[in-house]
């Protein structure tokens, strides 16, 4: 039974990687100080003996070499969650976005020296692109982003710094790191509380209030099931291929917000209408948005194959029942 830690487990995301590592028969530490994850995520499993969950910050470097002690593999997906939070405390977003992982691959490099190894999961972002005008964006393709009094590129930015740190420790270091870009991960359990945009629209939908849509509605997103992500993350993480690679992962089927607003008020049933709002409004003036954000899936296709079964219209039906339980 592999020894697994996961920092961020009791996240949205993370809750559903750990009940998929548990129902595989993993034994899983979780370490998550809760300030966007919640414990709630987690009553599904919490009796599990083969569970332990470690409400704690890592960013404390004792508590971090602690947990890394004695796992076979990590999957690290602790980080600042969310456009309103990124937008509001861009201070916190850098912090908690780099320090943890500087600690985290001081800790990997220490189980290197003593000749162990640790295959390990980090969790990037679709925000390490910026604002790259591609249509799509392949994982080689240039990193473009606005001016730093614009704070909500910072979250971009931090992320990326940590991939450059961790494909060091993988050049320097030979840690076998799998770094994974998602695209707007999306299913149940997922909060609207942080700007996410799906469950702010379906809970909106539900109780018959307006869908705000931001600006116009005409930017592009791909959404993919939460389902998908976990099992792709899992494959890559038993594809010899995958390490040290930098992989986009989600879904390549645009929609615009607008579309995706009306789509959820058909699902939904609803009788809700869709209101705009501007970025001032939503956020403060000096907000910025990327108005497409497609992946190029060629690189995961060739390694795992097509990871996308879900289409938006079961997503949608997926978050829809959640909020209705």
């Amino acid at each position: 039974m592999p020894n697994v830690l996961i920092t961020g487990g009791a996240g949205f995301i993370g809750s559903h990687l750990t009940t998929a590592l548990l129902a595989r028969g993993d034994q899983v530490t979780i370490v998550d100080d809760q300030s966007t994850g919640r414990a709630s995520n987690l009553a599904h499993v919490i009796d599990n003996p083969a569970l332990s969950y470690i409400q704690g910050d890592i960013g404390n470097e004792t508590l971090m070499n602690q947990v890394v002690a004695g796992q076979d593999q990590v999957y690290h997906l602790a980080a600042a969650v969310g456009v309103a939070l990124i937008a509001s405390k861009p201070i916190e977003t850098i912090e908690r976005n780099i320090y943890p992982t500087q600690l985290l691959m001081a800790a990997l490099r220490q189980r290197v020296e003593n000749g162990e190894s640790v295959r390990t999961f980090f969790s990037s972002t679709s925000e390490v692109y910026g604002k790259n005008p591609k249509e799509t964006w392949t994982e080689e393709d240039d990193l473009v982003f606005g001016a730093t009094t614009r704070p909500r590129w910072s979250y971009g930015v931090s992320k990326a710094i940590d991939e450059f740190l961790a494909l060091a420790c993988v050049k320097e270091h030979n840690l076998p790191i799998v770094i994974g870009r998602f695209f707007n991960v999306v299913g149940p359990r997922q909060t609207g509380a942080y700007g996410m945009v799906l469950p702010r629209f379906v809970q909106a939908a539900l109780q018959g209030e307006p869908l705000i849509v931001h600006d116009d509605g005409a930017q592009i997103r791909c959404f993919a099931h939460v389902q998908d992500v976990i099992a792709a993350v899992l494959t890559l993480m038993q594809t010899d291929a995958a390490v040290g690679e930098v992989i986009n992962i989600g879904s390549d089927t645009p929609i615009t917000i607008l579309e995706l607003a009306n789509k959820v008020i058909e699902v939904c049933d609803s009788k809700s209408q869709v209101e705009f709002q501007t970025y001032t409004d939503a956020y403060d003036e000096s907000f910025e948005d990327i108005r497409r954000r497609v992946p190029d899936l060629t690189k995961i296709s060739n390694l795992i194959g097509d990871p996308n079964h879900c289409g938006i219209e079961q997503i949608i039906a997926d978050v829809r029942d959640e909020f209705n339980r």
